[in-house]
């Protein structure tokens, strides 16, 4: 079904060509044929877009009334009659892209709730909104178009880029970000990390976590997730850095462009990861290692050494995916075997 026009607000309909425009798709259809939104094969109807991204679900295409699919040249045969192909090299990207042009992000009402608490000496940028209960501590500073969530903190000395949006109940301290970057629901920057000296007389002393958080412009942090401030250096993600939901990034750890760290996932300090590295569920990093540029890392896998660039790596210990998987066949085989002889 499409969107619940009471949670995701459409800005439509919206014209072919607009859709074109948006997406990068091409068609051979009218440009000025409307559509009022989108929706899935299975839902949509002659006034809806859909997409198509993997042969599994031809049949779900074949019995599609959508009025029009995203798919790639090799599969526009198979549109059913009445269904207009846009044809994209890219189908799930041009259909993320028409799905925004539907329904984009909410833009920012203009001003302060009365019972946000804003600091004297904090400078507010133009056509920002800060909401019910938000805290906007001394000398932050807040770029122009940002939102400010209910319940949502800033704290003192902050810099919010351009566009920035902090979303209800999330917390920024001892940062500065660029444009554009955005904390889901509960997500946590700039506390205190993770780091601590033994006396001789078996107590822990906190080291004092001197350093900064700095995320580059586009950078997400999904809800509940956490990125500790730096020790002596800083903590630093990098452009379009994405974090999904209760990921935890320990002090002093740094990311290069384009990072996807996924949920559970763990990342001890002062380890750092190239441009474009990926990270999956629950795997968990120690500190001090280095991530090349592309590197991929399996779910649940527990990352000790170093992992040059491009490589896949799996399992706990991880091992170049390869290994791992003949490692588990090895013992499947001893398994095997074992129960063979017991009988």
């Amino acid at each position: 079904m499409a969107a619940d026009p009471r949670f995701h607000p459409q800005a439509g309909p919206q014209t072919l060509a607009a859709i074109l425009a948006a997406s990068g798709a091409t068609s051979t259809g009218d440009p000025a044929r409307r559509f009022r939104g989108v929706a899935p094969l299975q839902e949509a109807g002659p006034e809806e877009v859909s997409f198509l991204d993997n042969r599994r679900y031809l049949p779900a295409l074949k019995a599609s009334r959508a009025g029009a699919v995203v798919l790639s040249e090799a599969m526009a045969a198979d549109a059913p009659e009445g269904c207009l192909p846009l044809l994209s090299a890219a189908p799930y990207l041009a259909f993320a892209r028409i799905a925004a042009l539907f329904h984009p992000n909410p833009t920012p009402r203009p001003g302060i709730h009365p019972s946000a608490v804003v600091a004297a000496d904090a400078r507010i940028g133009e056509g920002t909104e800060i909401g019910p209960l938000a805290v906007i501590g001394a000398g932050a500073e807040i770029g122009p178009g940002c939102l400010i969530g209910p319940h949502a903190v800033v704290g003192d000395g902050v810099v919010l880029g351009a566009g920035c949006r902090i979303l209800a109940h999330a917390s920024i301290s001892h940062a500065l970000c660029g444009a554009r970057v955005t904390l889901h629901p509960g997500a946590r920057v700039g506390q205190e990390g993770y780091g601590f000296a033994v006396a001789p007389d078996g107590r822990f002393e906190t080291m004092p976590q001197l350093g900064i958080v700095r995320l580059m412009d586009d950078v997400e942090i999904g809800a509940n997730a956490c990125v500790d401030r730096g020790s002596q250096s800083d903590t630093v993600l990098g452009p379009g850095t994405r974090l999904d939901n209760l990921v935890q990034i320990g002090h002093n750890v740094q990311t290069g462009r384009g990072c996807v760290i996924v949920a559970q996932a763990g990342i001890s300090g002062s380890t750092t990861l190239g441009n474009f590295v990926t990270v999956a569920a629950q795997a968990g990093l120690t500190g001090h290692l280095t991530v090349g540029d592309k590197a991929r890392i399996g779910a649940q896998s527990g990352v000790m050494n170093d992992i040059p660039a491009g490589q896949d790596v799996f399992g706990s210990p991880s091992l170049p995916v390869k290994e791992a998987f003949r490692a588990i066949a090895t013992l499947r085989r001893l398994a095997e075997k074992t129960r063979g002889e017991k009988r």
